[in-house]
């Protein structure tokens, strides 16, 4: 953290112009997904605007992209950012599961997730053997397919904005700030989508606050942007395309379920004050 006035002060014009340049490139894409259709060509693009805003803020600090943590890093960052994501989803599902919130899902539904994936016609599959496949295929070919898009986000977030904050903040304060932002910047999406905008505001926070702390945690160890990307990337592939097929919902429980439902607000919870407390004790 910088102690010279000047500095602290020039570190936040940075900050809020790259700010500003995030909020000038999604706003259009924000607005054709509310008014228009909610294309995933729309999402892709939101999804590169940080760093589009961050190569911007640096050509105009007169600084490299080069600058930005590109190098891979240590490998054992990459996959805990790989472990902690799946099993905080695996968790969560397991939990939905124990408490009847949900129910594993059945034959039917695994072949009507197989269809979908078109795995039906392959040999003699059965319905364990559909959900196998699919896990493994999810949890590698689509992950690697959701980190050209997660790239562009953490390039922003945890690449370029983060070791801004760095400048200005403690750990805490880098996460929280970084997390509330982020969580912002998706709000309208999550006033298209959700079905009660309170609660999944509320769950919504608490989960991506939660995520800023242990994505911060791994960015600030390894020195790399990459564990940001793969653990984004990981994190949505297994809320959002793996543990939801394998969950039959139950009528008056949907609040409980998915990426803005509250049993994932709290594992995410308890994983982010266990990455707060690593990382104020290491002194990150």
């Amino acid at each position: 953290m910088l102690n010279n006035f000047p500095e602290r002060k020039e570190a936040w014009k940075t900050i809020f112009l790259f700010l500003a340049l995030v909020v000038a490139f999604t706003s259009p894409f924000h607005y054709a997904i509310v008014n228009l259709y909610p294309s995933r060509i729309y999402v892709g693009a939101i999804m590169w605007c940080p760093a589009i805003a961050a190569f911007i803020t640096l050509k105009i600090k007169g600084r490299k992209i080069s600058s930005l943590n590109w190098n891979w890093g240590d490998w054992q960052y990459i996959r805990w950012s790989y472990v902690v994501p799946a099993l905080y989803g695996i968790i969560t599902y397991v939990l939905i599961w124990i408490f009847g919130f949900g129910e594993l899902a059945n034959e039917e539904t695994l072949t009507a997730w197989g269809r979908e994936l078109g795995l039906i016609g392959i040999g003699s599959l059965n319905p364990s053997s559909i959900a196998i496949i699919a896990v493994i295929l999810l949890g590698t070919v689509e992950v690697i397919r959701a980190s050209a898009t997660t790239l562009g986000e953490e390039i922003g977030w945890r690449g370029f904005f983060i070791h801004e904050l760095r400048k200005v903040l403690s750990f805490t304060g880098v996460s929280m700030f970084s997390g509330f932002v982020w969580a912002a910047w998706h709000w309208p999406l999550l006033v298209y989508y959700s079905n009660n905008v309170f609660l999944e505001f509320i769950t919504f926070f608490i989960v991506i606050i939660s995520m800023s702390f242990i994505m911060a945690y791994y960015t600030f160890k390894s020195k790399s942007l990459w564990p940001a990307v793969i653990f984004h990337a990981v994190s949505n592939v297994y809320v959002q395309k793996i543990m939801p097929p394998l969950t039959m919902k139950i009528e008056g429980t949907e609040h409980w379920l998915g990426e803005n439902g509250i049993m994932f607000a709290i594992i995410t919870g308890v994983f982010g004050i266990y990455f707060w407390y690593k990382g104020t004790k290491e002194k990150l």
